[in-house]
Parts: C-alpha cells; sequence; structure tokens
C-alpha cells in the first residue's frame, strides 16, 4: 500500500507535505522527538511538522510517548495504535543514551480500579540501560 492509500484508509487526504512527513517517519523506523525530524526536515515549516505529527496522531498512524525527558515522544503505529486498552506496550527509556524504545512484544499488565474511577490512558515507561549501552 503506497503512502497516499494509507493516508486516506486514515481519513487523513495526502498533501504533498505529509507523504513527506510520513515517509521520513517510515525511515526512521524507531520511537523520534519533534526536534529529531525538524532536523531532518529541515524545509518543513516547524508548526506544519508540529500540526502534522498531531494529525497524524489523532487519526491513529503514530502514538505518543511521555518518557519523563521533558520531551514528547513519537512512533509508528502497528494495530491501529492500541485502540483499546489491553492492546497498550510499554515502553523503554535508557537513562545512557538516552533513547525510548517501544516493548511492543510486551503488555500493560492489567490494572483494577476502585468503584468509579473511570481509566481513559496508560503510560508505562521502563526505565534503566538499553541493550546496546550495557555492552
Amino acid at each position: 500500500m503506497d503512502i497516499d492509500d494509507i493516508l486516506e484508509q486514515h481519513n487523513i487526504k495526502p498533501t504533498a507535505v505529509r507523504v513527506l512527513i510520513y515517509r521520513e517517519i517510515q525511515k526512521i523506523n524507531r520511537v523520534f522527538s519533534l526536534s529529531s525530524l525538524e532536523d531532518i526536515l529541515k524545509t518543513v515549516d516547524k508548526s506544519t511538522i508540529f500540526r502534522t505529527l498531531t494529525l497524524f496522531q489523532q487519526n491513529h498512524l503514530i502514538h505518543t510517548i511521555d518518557d519523563g525527558s521533558g520531551s514528547v515522544k513519537y512512533s509508528m503505529c502497528g494495530n491501529n495504535c492500541c485502540l483499546n486498552i489491553d492492546e497498550l506496550h510499554p515502553h523503554f527509556h535508557c537513562e545512557q543514551c538516552q533513547n525510548t524504545f517501544c516493548l511492543t512484544s510486551l503488555k500493560i499488565p492489567p490494572v483494577s480500579l476502585p468503584n468509579r474511577y473511570h481509566l481513559s490512558s496508560i503510560n508505562f515507561v521502563l526505565k534503566g540501560i538499553c541493550p546496546a549501552c550495557g555492552n
């Protein structure tokens, strides 16, 4: 499926800039920040990149990660961006290299909330040293 089709499937009009941004996100193929994408797309206005990332997130092409670093991270979605709480996965933030990784092979354990509490989101971030830094 080409990028135009992917965007249209998610109810996003495939403009030239949106296609360019999505193509770069595919090339990155890992967790990224707004600033790292801005460094790659020097010719695209920063506010356009931010608005496009917001649109992609709202339409379940990417998901956001708050890893505690003070900079929101983004990652491509696999299963329609984990629309169900039981499909969410944890993330790992390396305290040495500052990279964040999706741990898609793991699932977030279920949490039983007391009566009258309603869960809307979960942010599950593990911190430590990644395999590359541990060697």
